[in-house]
C-alpha cells in the first residue's frame, strides 16, 4: 500500500521528497558556519570556486554553500532563511518553477540559487518586473552577496545602470516617496551597462535584457557589445513575465518614412464607417472585418475605384488599423493620455508601459483618434519574443505565488516543472463564495453597503479593480457615501509601493488596479506598526480583500486574494460579479440576463443564487485562457521560424564583430563562388592591402549589407506572416505556408549579401584604406 501511494504521488511531490534530505544537510552545517569570522565566512567563496574547479560534484558541495548563505543573510539583513525557503531555493537551482504564497520571501529565497549560480563564473541574472524592483531588491539583497565576496549590478530603463558598493553611502531621500518601508542608506554607484552585466550577479526587468540582447545584435564594434553568456535567470513573477507578457514580441525599431498625415485621413474614415454595416467586431479576438458597404465607402472617401490593388494595400491595412484603434482599443482601460502622449496600460499590472508602443501603426493609429501629435513610425531593426528569449539562457527558473494554473504551459513552451513549496505557518484566509448579481448598479450599490459595514470595525480593506476606469467609478460611489479611501491606479503608480504598504493599517480602504503590492508586503497595522497594532488587525479579522470584479485570468484572481494571509495571519476574500461585466457580456451574459427573467429574478438588486452562474464564470475564464494560450502558441510557432534566421545572423555577425578569420574566408569564398566574375578584383584589393586592413573592410563591408538586409528580410517575414494567415481560406496550414516562404526569403537574403559584398568589394578604393581613411562607413543603430 505504501508503495503504491508513493508511485501514484504527484510529481511535485516526489521532487519534495528528495530535497527535504538535502535540508537536513544544511541544517548540519548551521553550527559550524556561525563559528567563522566574517573574513572566513567570505574567504567560503573563493574555496567553493576552487573545489568546483578542481571538479568536486556541484550536489555534494551544495549544502554547505547553502549554510553559507543562510548565515550572510542573518549577519546582513537580520533574516535565517526558514528551512521552507531552502526548499524554494534548491528547486530553483535545479531549474524549475517555484510556487510560494505571498508573504513567504521569496526576494530572500533567491539569495540561494543566485549565490549557487554565482558560483560557476559565468553570471547570474534575476528578472523583475519594474526598475524600481530591480534596484531594491539588487540593493538590498547586495549586502548578503557582499559579504560573500560577490559583486551585484543592476540595470535600469533609460540605460541607468548601477553597481552595489558598501563604501558609496548616501542618504535616499526618495526611498520612502519609492514606497519601501522606511528611508535607508542607498549603496549604490553608477557605472556602465558593460560594468553590471560584468558583475557575478546582475538584477533588472526583463525588457531591459530582451532590449539590451537585441541592441548586442546591431553594434559594429564587439567591445560595444554590453552582455556576456545566458548562463542562469532568474524570474520574479514568473506567471507574468513568462506567459501574460509572453503574447507581445520585443521589436527594435528604427525610424521610417512618415506617413502622420494618412493616418489623420484613415481616422476621419473610421471615424464616419458604422459598426455592423460597415465592419463587424471580435472583440474577444481584437479584430475586425470590413463588409462590402464598407469597402465601398473607404473607396468612396479615398477616391479609388478599386481598394484591394497592390498600390492600394496600404490604405487597407491603415484604415482597418484605425477601426481597431477607434472600437476595439478604450481610453483609460487600455491605454491613457498624459502630457499629450498615448501611454499604454498593462493589462495584467495596471501600470502603465512607458517607452512602449503598439507596432504595426497601431500606436500612430491611436494617436490620430486621441488628437495628438503622430510620433514617427518605426522600422523593425531586431525582434524575439520573451519566449525565444528566455530560452537562451543554459537554465531558467521562476517563482511567482500563482504557477500551478498554468503549469502545463511552463512546460510544453519552456520545459519547466511547477513545484508548490509548504508555507512556513499554516493558512488561515478564508475565501468566500462569489456574490453574483444581475446588473453593475446592484453590483457597486452591495459593494459600498459591504465596504461601508467593515469600516464601521476599522478592519482594513483592500479592494481590486481590473481598470483604471472602474477604479475611478468605485472612487465615486464611495466619496459620495462619505467613505475615505485612497486610490492607486497606472495614472498614480509612482506612489504604489507607499500606498499599498499603507493598506494594512487600521481603518484604511484602498482600491488598486490588479497592480496591487507587486513586490511590497502588506504589513497588518502598517508597515512601522507595533506588536500590539498588528494583533488588534489580527483580532478584526486581518485585511479584507474586495474584488470587483473577476479578471480574464484565474491567476490575477488569485494574485489579489495572496495580498492577505500572509505568514498565517488571518484574513478574507470576495469577489463581486454582474452579468454586464466584460468577461460575462462577451460570453453571453446577455442570455444569462433572459433566463434569470424567465426565472423572475432579472430585477434583483440583491445576490442571485443560480448554480449555474458560477460555472459559466469558470468557464468564461477557461475560454479567455485558451484563447490567449493560442495566441502565445501562434505568436512562437512564427517565431521560432525567425528564431533560426536570427541564429545563423547573429552568429554570423559576431563572427564577423570579432574578425574571425575564418569566417572571413568563408565569406570571400562563397562570394567568389556566387559571382565568378568579381574574384579577380576582390584578389586585387586583398594583394593592395595588408592583412589587417583586408579583414578590416571585409567586415565592415559584410556587416554594412548583413544590417539593412536583415532588417528588410524583418519587415518581409511580417508581410509574409499576414499572407499567410489569409492562406487559410484557401485551406491552407498558414505556419506551413510561412515556413516555405521564410526559406526562399532567407536564400534571397543570402544571394543578396553577397551580391552588395561583391558590388562594394569590386568598386572598392584601397588608396584611402591605405592612408587610413576608409571608404565604407556605417552608422550605429540604436
Amino acid at each position: 500500500m505504501n508503495f503504491l501511494t508513493s508511485l501514484f504521488k504527484p510529481e511535485h511531490e516526489r521532487i519534495l521528497a528528495k530535497i527535504r534530505p538535502i535540508v537536513t544537510l544544511v541544517n548540519n552545517f548551521e553550527e559550524s558556519i556561525q563559528k567563522l569570522t566574517d573574513e572566513e565566512l567570505k574567504s567560503k567563496t573563493t574555496e567553493f570556486k576552487d573545489r568546483l574547479s578542481r571538479g568536486e560534484d556541484f550536489d555534494k558541495l551544495m549544502p554547505e554553500a547553502i549554510a553559507v548563505v543562510r548565515e550572510a543573510a542573518k549577519r546582513t539583513l537580520n533574516m535565517r532563511h526558514f528551512d521552507v525557503q531552502v526548499i524554494g531555493g534548491i528547486v530553483l537551482f535545479k531549474g524549475m518553477i517555484a510556487e510560494m504564497r505571498t508573504g513567504e520571501g521569496k526576494t530572500l529565497v533567491a539569495t540561494i540559487p543566485v549565490y549557487l549560480a554565482a558560483l560557476q563564473g559565468q553570471g547570474a541574472h534575476v528578472v523583475t518586473v519594474n526598475d524600481y524592483l530591480a534596484k531594491r531588491d539588487g540593493e538590498q539583497m547586495g549586502q548578503v552577496y557582499n559579504a560573500l565576496g560577490l559583486s551585484v549590478g543592476i540595470i535600469n530603463s533609460n540605460q541607468v545602470s548601477y553597481m552595489y558598493d558598501p563604501s558609496a553611502k548616501q542618504l535616499d531621500n526618495e526611498a520612502d516617496t519609492a514606497g519601501y518601508y522606511k528611508v535607508y542608506e542607498e549603496f549604490l554607484k553608477p557605472c556602465t551597462r558593460k560594468e553590471a552585466y560584468a558583475c557575478d550577479i546582475t538584477y533588472g526587468t526583463n525588457h531591459e535584457y530582451g532590449f539590451d540582447y537585441l541592441r548586442d545584435n546591431t553594434v559594429i564594434r564587439i567591445e560595444d557589445k554590453v552582455q556576456r553568456v545566458h548562463a542562469f535567470a532568474l524570474v520574479d513573477e514568473a506567471d507574468s513575465i513568462l506567459i501574460d507578457e509572453a503574447r507581445v514580441p520585443l521589436i527594435l525599431s528604427g525610424q521610417a518614412d512618415d506617413a502622420a498625415e494618412l493616418y489623420k485621413v484613415a481616422s476621419r474614415i473610421a471615424s464616419i464607417l458604422s459598426p455592423e454595416d460597415d465592419f463587424k467586431l471580435d472583440e474577444k479576438l481584437k479584430a475586425i472585418q470590413v463588409t462590402k458597404q464598407g469597402i465601398a465607402k473607404i473607396e468612396k472617401e479615398l477616391g479609388l475605384d478599386n481598394l484591394y490593388t497592390a498600390e492600394n494595400m496600404k490604405y487597407v491595412h491603415h484604415v482597418e488599423t484605425a477601426i481597431k484603434a477607434r472600437h476595439l482599443y478604450k481610453n483609460d482601460i487600455d491605454y491613457v493620455v498624459r502630457n499629450g502622449e498615448v501611454m499604454i496600460v498593462d493589462p495584467f499590472t495596471g501600470r502603465l508601459q512607458e517607452g512602449r508602443r503598439w507596432s504595426d501603426g497601431l500606436h500612430q493609429s491611436i494617436e490620430a483618434k486621441e488628437g495628438v501629435e503622430i510620433q514617427s513610425e518605426s522600422r523593425t531593426l531586431a525582434s524575439i519574443t520573451y519566449q525565444n528569449y528566455f530560452k537562451l539562457y543554459k537554465k531558467l527558473a521562476g517563482m511567482t505565488g500563482t504557477a500551478m494554473t498554468s503549469k502545463e504551459e511552463f512546460a510544453r513552451v519552456y520545459n519547466l516543472d511547477v513545484v508548490p513549496i509548504p508555507t512556513h505557518r499554516p493558512i488561515a484566509r478564508v475565501d468566500l463564495s462569489d456574490l453574483i448579481f444581475i446588473d453593475i448598479k446592484a453590483k457597486y450599490n452591495a459593494i459600498v453597503e459591504h465596504i461601508k459595514e467593515i469600516h464601521k470595525t476599522g478592519q482594513p480593506i483592500l479592494i481590486g479593480t481590473v481598470a483604471i476606469e472602474k477604479n475611478e467609478l468605485l472612487s465615486q460611489y464611495l466619496t459620495r457615501a462619505g467613505v475615505r479611501h485612497t486610490v492607486l491606479n497606472a495614472k498614480n503608480h509612482e506612489a504604489e509601493g507607499l500606498v499599498i504598504a499603507e493598506a494594512g493599517k487600521r481603518g484604511s480602504v484602498t482600491i488598486a488596479t490588479n497592480m496591487a503590492g507587486r513586490g511590497v508586503d502588506i504589513k497588518l497595522g502598517g508597515p512601522q506598526a507595533t506588536q500590539e497594532e498588528a494583533d488588534e488587525i489580527r483580532a478584526l479579522g486581518g485585511l479584507f480583500v474586495l474584488g470587483t470584479e473577476r479578471h480574464e485570468a484565474r491567476r490575477i484572481d488569485n494574485q489579489l486574494r495572496g495580498r492577505t494571509g500572509r505568514q498565517g495571519d488571518p484574513g478574507k476574500t470576495q469577489f463581486y460579479v454582474s452579468l454586464d461585466d466584460d468577461l460575462m457580456r462577451i460570453f453571453g451574459g446577455d442570455k444569462v440576463k433572459e433566463l434569470a427573467k424567465s426565472l423572475g429574478v432579472a430585477d434583483s438588486t440583491e445576490p442571485v443564487s443560480l448554480g449555474f452562474l458560477s460555472s459559466r464564470l469558470e468557464d468564461a475564464q477557461d475560454r479567455v485562457e485558451g484563447f490567449h494560450f493560442d495566441s502565445r502558441k501562434h505568436i512562437l510557432e512564427y517565431d521560432d521560424v525567425a528564431s533560426y534566421h536570427r541564429t545563423l545572423i547573429y552568429k554570423r555577425r559576431d563572427g564577423i564583430l570579432s574578425r574571425d578569420e575564418a569566417i572571413l574566408n568563408e565569406i570571400v569564398e562563397e562570394t567568389k563562388s556566387r559571382y565568378p566574375d568579381a574574384g579577380e578584383a576582390i584578389d586585387a584589393k586583398r594583394s593592395e592591402l595588408d592583412e589587417t586592413q583586408y579583414k578590416d573592410i571585409i567586415g565592415r563591408v559584410a556587416l554594412f549589407a548583413l544590417d539593412r538586409l536583415w532588417s528588410e528580410h524583418l519587415d518581409l517575414l511580417e508581410q509574409s506572416k499576414q499572407s499567410a494567415g489569409l492562406r487559410s481560406y484557401g485551406q491552407r496550414e498558414p505556419v506551413v505556408e510561412y515556413k516555405k516562404e521564410s526559406i526562399r526569403l532567407f536564400k534571397e537574403l543570402e544571394n543578396a549579401w553577397y551580391g552588395q559584398i561583391a558590388e562594394i568589394l569590386g568598386n572598392l578604393d584601397t588608396k584611402a584604406i591605405k592612408e587610413q581613411q576608409p571608404t565604407v562607413t556605417t552608422a550605429r543603430i540604436s
